[in-house]
């Protein structure tokens, strides 16, 4: 998963008409001035420059009285203001970008590095977590920022003179505009809200709490008994939830007593979505577990332990009170859920979710189902949502891959070394691969793992993997494939970008799209051989993107339907959020999955980590997956490292511009199910 920093520069629209929304919550916000002397201060400007920059001056001026509040000084301050500060020379305005940009680059790089650092105890192997690494991991350096901005005046200088568009607005002028003008844009971007320093901090503390509980989520496999008091696992193997746990789940198809752990593994995600999970289990190796009865036993005898008391819950109920708070602040975005899909991904939440329902109900889906459930050789089951046939590494014994990559990998040097090699196997020049390998730094995680690009020139990203002292073993050395694909994403798009304030991709969806496209290539990575022709494989690729579209789709629409409910019950408890998330889980499944699997009831869509620690992120995953699979048709006869820069490099403009400037077209999951249709045919 890549990690979101603290302070980030990240595309925000804004509609002035937009502040008087009936979903306004915005009643603590105080308007200063009413529009008499808004036009004032409009007329004031246009009698001493013309009409030039008409259109600036009337959405400058909106912008900042918008943002202007009582301390910021009284309507002659503001009107004076208006008058000395706003730039009507493009000589002058394309100097002041250039500072602006220069300065933000440094704000950003240096807070982005200090909490890189202050979370280091918590993201990486470094003994037990204690109380001091908690509260300094929760800082957030770049906290009171925007308060400090505000108070020298700089962002009402940036909201004068950058105007900032809507997103509808950006459709519509992207055909025309050039880079500086959507870099402009992006500096608009910045200040359309103005939230207290405290409620960032909160927020910053909700999320990093949440993070640190998952990350130290982990069950002892080896300690699961079955009814006979067997086990079935390694004894030393520890998995954390759920991407250990479901990632276990995936190797044992077709494999010795299979069947027997995916059954464990499902009642052991059942118990924590149900939260009737022994708290003693969780990170513990002191006792053996029945997730099936849910008895505990301590050497051989039973014993009683209480259950984990909504913990989970707790933390996503925090994210949300330290997320709602900021809405009062927010005039154009009034929610959270608005803040993440129209803001952050710039795809407003209808159509996503109409893109996913289109796609999850689809004919060919069923038809998919149908096929695995032939290879199989036995009726789908809920986790079945997780079916991993259909990658061109299922003919090599799992087991086999982690002797190599054990050996390959002793630790994260030994990846961290191997990484110029990798590149250039992807078609890198031998140089560019050195230079993009000399900027990531490869450390040991405590967690699943995770990538964290650097934010200015001169900083390193880091690629977060888990590593046991036996050496890397095949699961993680695919996860850490994926990681490495952000890495390159971050450090492309920083180093060679053209302007700083276009860094990036358009939102996360893009990046994922990328790690996804690494992880696909792992094993040609690894220099293991696939005994599988090429229209083989094809069509294996096209039924793999289709079905993990599928699953992760689902799982983020029950994202979303509990953020929903949660803005429509903002006063309830754990507990009854607990019941709510567990009744949208299913019905979601009742209605999409049940006709599929035949199976009704199954809660397991709520299993997900990322709906506890990373508010409303899940739905960049399928994006991703259908961004991928088109990239990847349209270079199939192509360099992939020369189109995958090519396409990087277009930066951070709106998503349905850069797909088009990337493979032609915009974001649509009908290439999959067209290439489904025919790799039905090709794989009986």
């Amino acid at each position: 998963m890549r990690k979101l920093i603290i302070f980030s520069l990240i595309a925000i629209a804004l509609v002035f008409s937009a502040c008087n929304n009936s979903n306004d919550n915005s009643t603590s916000i105080i308007k200063m001035f009413n529009e008499e002397q808004i036009t004032e201060t409009i007329n004031a400007l246009s009698e001493k420059f013309g009409e030039t920059n008409s259109f600036r001056i009337e959405r400058g001026v909106n912008q900042v009285a918008s943002l202007w509040q009582e301390q910021d000084g009284n309507f002659e301050d503001f009107n004076q203001y208006c008058l000395d500060y706003f730039i009507n020379d493009n000589k002058e305005l394309d100097n002041a970008y250039n500072k602006l940009e220069q300065h933000f680059e440094v704000l950003n790089g240096y807070f982005n590095a200090m909490t890189v650092s202050l979370m280091e105890p918590l993201h990486l192997d470094m003994g037990e977590i204690h109380h001091i690494d908690n509260i300094m991991g929760a800082y957030s350096p770049s906290a009171h920022l925007t308060d400090d901005l505000f108070q020298n005046k700089l962002a009402f200088y940036i909201a004068l003179n950058f105007p900032a568009y809507s997103l509808k607005e950006k459709v519509e002028f992207a055909e025309n505009w050039t880079r500086i003008d959507w870099a402009y844009a992006r500096m608009g971007d910045m200040f359309i809200s103005r939230i207290p320093a405290d409620l960032i901090q909160k927020a910053a503390t909700a999320e990093t709490n949440a993070d640190s509980y998952i990350a130290e989520y982990n069950i002892y496999m080896g300690k699961l008994v079955d009814a006979d008091f067997n086990t079935h696992f390694p004894e030393n193997m520890k998995l954390i939830t759920h991407w250990g746990l479901r990632d276990e789940l995936k190797s044992n198809y077709n494999r010795e007593n299979g069947i027997k752990k995916q059954e464990m593994i499902y009642n052991v995600m059942l118990r924590i979505i149900n939260q009737d999970i022994p708290s003693e289990i969780i990170n513990s190796d002191n006792y053996e577990w029945n997730p099936e009865t849910n008895k505990v036993y301590k050497d051989g005898k039973e014993t009683q332990i209480d259950k984990e008391p909504d913990t989970r819950y707790f933390h996503l109920l925090e994210n949300f009170k330290a997320q709602s708070a900021m809405d009062a602040y927010n005039p154009v975005y009034p929610s959270y859920i608005e803040r993440a899909y129209d803001r952050n991904m710039e795809l407003t939440q209808k159509e996503i979710e109409d893109l996913f329902v289109s796609f999850i109900t689809a004919p060919e889906i069923k038809q998919v189902a149908d096929l695995i459930k032939s290879r199989i050789g036995r009726d789908l089951r809920p986790y079945d949502i997780w079916y991993d046939g259909f990658k061109a590494r299922t003919n090599i014994n799992e087991d086999a891959l982690t002797e190599i990559t054990s050996n390959k990998y002793p630790n994260p040097e030994a990846f961290e070394n191997d990484i110029p090699r990798m590149l250039q196997t992807l078609g890198w020049t031998d140089k560019k691969a050195e230079d993009i390998s000399s900027k990531i730094i490869v450390d040991p995680a405590r967690g699943a793992g995770h990538a964290w690009g650097a934010e200015m020139k001169g900083e390193k990203a880091h690629l977060r993997t888990r590593i046991p002292e036996t050496g890397m073993d095949y699961k993680g050395y695919n996860i850490a494939v994926h990681e490495l694909g952000h890495n390159v994403e971050q450090t492309i798009t920083l180093y060679d970008i053209d302007y700083y304030m276009l860094h990036g991709v358009p939102n996360t969806a893009f990046t994922e799209a990328v790690a996804f496209m690494f992880q696909a290539n792992d094993l040609k990575l690894l220099g293991t051989e696939n005994n599988i022709d090429k229209t083989e494989s094809d069509a294996l690729a096209a039924l793999d993107n289709c079905w993990s579209a599928y699953e992760i789709m689902g799982v983020s629409l029950v994202d979303m339907y509990v953020w929903q409910w949660m803005y429509e019950n903002p006063e309830a408890t754990p507990a009854q959020l607990k019941d709510a998330v567990i009744n949208i889980a299913t019905e979601v499944w009742n209605n999409y999955y049940a006709p599929v699997f035949g199976i009704e009831n199954s809660p397991i869509l709520a299993i997900y980590s990322h709906m506890i620690a990373s508010p409303l992120y899940l739905a960049n995953y399928p994006i991703g997956h259908l961004i991928e699979f088109q990239i990847e048709e349209y270079i199939e006869d192509k360099n992939f490292a020369d189109e995958i820069s090519r396409m990087l490099l277009q930066g951070q403009i709106i998503p349905q511009e850069w797909m088009k400037g990337a493979v032609g077209t915009i974001i649509s999951g009908k290439p999959t199910l067209n290439a489904v249709n025919k790799a039905l045919e090709i794989i009986k």
